[in-house]
């Protein structure tokens, strides 16, 4: 992946995930069962057997649009979209400065464009996200993704036993 790109795409983020081990990418289309509302966007399991857990979330996704809950990152604009990234709760207070469930601040803007900030819905259970990353975040993103991965990567061991 290019370093210096001035804006990641969501097919480059996509390709740096799949180069991380035991990574299942699901990117729903038409016809494929999944709901209207997800087509177009990507979440990525840890899942080395290449099963879609039915127990644990995605470690990180990707929407491309603003969903009825979920308005402010206003991804409605050409171009948009939000990587969300459970990077647990360490980084979440090295990137917020402040503990997952305590309220963001005032003037926090989920809209903000190469920003690593809370997740405007699931911050409050430790998730980062950045709208549109580029060249402020592309190296924090990367490392973001990796640490959450570690972290889905730790809880298969652990369920699996083999930790």
């Amino acid at each position: 992946m290019n370093e210096t790109l001035e804006h990641m795409s969501i097919d480059e983020i996509t390709e740096f995930l799949e180069g991380l081990e035991g990574v299942l990418p699901l990117r729903p289309r038409p016809g494929d069962g999944s709901p209207e509302l997800s087509w177009g966007d990507a979440f990525f399991y840890y899942a080395p057997d290449g099963v879609v857990p039915t127990t644990t979330q995605p470690f990180a996704t990707i929407v491309t649009k603003d969903y009825p809950d979920d308005g402010g990152s206003r991804l409605d604009r050409p171009g948009a979209f939000r990587l969300n990234v459970a990077a647990g709760r360490e980084a979440f207070v090295s990137w917020t400065g402040r503990e997952p469930r305590e309220p963001a601040p005032a003037d926090a803007d989920p809209s903000a464009a190469d920003t690593v900030m809370a997740h405007p819905v699931y911050g409050g259970l430790g998730w980062l996200a950045v709208v549109n990353p580029g060249p402020r975040t592309g190296a924090a993103v990367r490392e973001l993704l990796r640490t959450a991965h570690g972290l889905a990567r730790s809880r298969h061991r652990r369920r699996a036993g083999t930790a």
